[in-house]
């Protein structure tokens, strides 16, 4: 925490009121590098962590620069997740009601047109770009009256595929807008993004020194067939917290969550396929402490923002190192510590190897009796020992990532769920080679006697004219 004020800032009193309200009175490090430029009304540019505080970073200033007299909308944020886009309007709302500001989240899952009936009357809306473009294309309001713009977790957006979105979104808004980028990097195309919709930024870089070191990472062999035991066992080890399991699917989250269930440990599995009220409700008896554990999907869980998490249990590799940070990331918020830990499976230890040499943890890799090998690449950069496609993320029918490993269970137990599409497809290959042999021989046949041509039923011993 600073020194300054967030009076000294600039913040107005009505707003610097609220915060003293909420228990917040000095500014953490990356407000008080970026409040003093946006409320200048500069665009700013700002790498920061999740968790280091960025959401009152541009949210106070946001609600600073908008009149309650202003034509409505007048702020937007754009948020990658439905959670972060809850919890972003949750942090602000006290302090835009001391402004006489209304604010609403926009996202997928709830009925569209009351929704888009409170956005047209809110002064600031924070939205998921999917829902939003849903919203403007059936008209339910304009951004013609938009003056400041906020792309939180702007990296995290572009990994999932929204990028035609957000441009889409951007063209929508008026020329002489303010735009403010926070993201965990400024490279890449987020770097690219930033060229193209800003204007002569302010960037500000905040790297706590203290939050690496602050989390135990721990690496944990286990076997396949025990993995949910492993579980069991670690869950039973109680840390003053919360903690939250990460699997790779959907699938995966809600078979783990079903077994940990039969085995008395209370725990809800959040994912895309949950709907609002089950994921806002599995949230809330998270952060509350009625559960054990979260278990989540990586996409799920990117927008969770909770104080308290103090424990993350990899229950399945990560694709990359950087979701391995991200999944990290979810404790040791604000300089507090926690704990990481990653279930390893035999087929596993190549992969978590590549991880741990790219992120620095390879003697913690090699106390857990792992050896680190050299060469280069991510989580599955080369094919497994059993062959297939790399276990490295494809790009999916809505331009979001599909995870790697999308139709294994992650559950232990019972191994990879089959292939269905794959196998129906192999059962129809079979049946067309079956079913073509007669065929060409009743056309042969026919041709021969002069008679009609017969077709044979696939599967059947008779013929059908």
């Amino acid at each position: 925490m600073s020194t300054t004020t967030f009076a000294e800032l600039g913040v107005s009193s009505a707003t610097t009121e609220a915060l003293a309200k909420k228990g917040i009175r000095e500014p953490f490090a990356i407000q008080e590098l970026v409040i003093g430029d946006l409320l200048a009304g500069h665009d700013v540019l700002a790498k920061s962590p999740t968790g280091s505080g960025k959401t009152l970073a541009f949210g106070v200033p946001m609600v600073d620069r908008i009149r309650a007299e202003a034509q409505r909308p007048a702020g937007l944020v754009l948020a990658p997740t439905r959670e972060l886009a809850v919890q972003i309007v949750d942090e602000l709302r006290p302090l835009a009601h001391a402004r006489a500001l209304r604010i609403t989240a926009v996202y997928g899952g709830v009925g569209l047109h009351e929704q888009g009936r409170k956005a047209a009357r809110s002064h600031i809306i924070v939205a998921c770009p999917g829902r939003l473009l849903d919203q403007l294309n059936r008209g339910a309001f304009t951004l013609d009256a938009v003056s400041c713009v906020v792309l939180d977790e702007a990296d995290r957006m572009l990994d999932m595929g929204f990028r035609p979105d957000v441009e889409r979104i951007l063209k929508q808004t008026p020329a002489n807008r303010q735009t403010s980028l926070f993201s965990a990097t400024l490279d890449g195309e987020v770097g690219k993004l930033a060229a193209k919709y800003t204007r002569n930024p302010k960037s500000h870089r905040n790297t706590p020194v203290e939050a690496a070191p602050r989390i135990e990472h721990g690496f944990r062999p286990v076997e396949h067939d025990t993995k949910i035991d492993s579980l069991v066992e670690e869950l039973s080890n109680e840390v003053e917290g919360l903690t939250i399991v990460f699997t790779r699917t959907k699938y995966g989250a809600d078979k783990v969550a079903k077994k940990l269930s039969k085995q008395g440990i209370d725990c809800d599995a959040m994912h895309g396929n949950k709907s609002q009220s089950q994921r806002s409700r599995a949230l809330k008896r998270f952060t509350e402490g009625r559960i054990a554990a979260l278990v989540a999907t990586d996409v799920a869980a990117r927008g969770i923002d909770v104080r308290g998490i103090t424990r993350v249990i990899n229950f399945d590799p990560p694709a990359t190192a950087e979701d391995y940070t991200h999944r990290s990331g979810r404790t040791a918020r604000a300089g507090r510590s926690g704990i990481a830990i990653s279930f390893v499976r035999p087929n596993d230890v190549e992969d978590f190897g590549v991880i741990a040499r790219q992120i620095g943890l390879e003697d913690e890799f090699r106390a857990a009796g792992f050896e680190v090998r050299g060469g280069g690449g991510s989580v599955g950069a080369g094919r497994s020992k059993r062959g297939g496609k790399p276990a490295g993320s494809s790009p999916g029918r809505n331009g979001q990532k599909k995870q790697a490993g999308d139709r294994g269970d992650g559950a232990g137990g019972n191994g990879p769920r089959p292939d269905r599409k794959k196998r129906q497809r192999r059962r129809g290959e079979r049946g067309t080679q079956t079913a073509r042999k007669p065929q060409a021989k009743a056309s042969a046949g026919a041709g021969r006697s002069g008679g009609p041509k017969r077709r044979q039923r696939a599967g059947s011993g008779r013929r059908v004219a």
